[in-house]
């Protein structure tokens, strides 16, 4: 499954983020992660939590973006779920090379059995509708 919390800048998607990451702790079975542009989170995330900064694996666009990804539940079996902040500060702001990354995270999750989240600094309105129907928004 693929999850995305869309809003503007300051709308508390990272807020919402840190809500799912502790659910996720309390459901999981396995090994939750938590990826983020740079180090910030790291007093707000929970110890069991792995939290990565993409920005010290030099991860810029989504191509690399999707290989640190799959790389990641490739290394460990017992990941359940991947949840990333700042998105398009990792990845990019072309929103077609995002539904293009996001299509391949959904094969990857159906693959790994991974729920993968992501925030998105945008509006809703300026995703193309192929990422409406792929992602559950919420």
């Amino acid at each position: 499954m693929v999850k995305l919390l869309i809003g503007e800048k300051g709308s508390g998607k990272t807020k919402k983020l840190l809500e799912e990451v502790n659910n996720a702790l309390a459901t999981s079975k396995g090994n939750v992660i938590c990826v983020e542009k740079d180090d910030l989170l790291r007093y707000q995330v929970n110890f069991r939590v792995r939290l990565l900064a993409a920005a010290d694996y030099g991860i810029s666009g989504y191509d690399a973006f999707y290989g640190f990804l799959s790389g990641l539940c490739a290394g460990d079996h017992d990941v359940t779920d991947i949840l990333v902040d700042a998105t398009l500060k990792i990845g990019g702001k072309d929103y077609e090379q995002l539904a293009q990354f996001l299509q391949k995270i959904s094969r990857l999750s159906d693959l790994t059995d991974t729920t993968f989240t992501f925030t998105v600094s945008t509006d809703r309105d300026n995703l193309p509708e192929s990422i409406q129907k792929l992602c559950t928004i919420l």
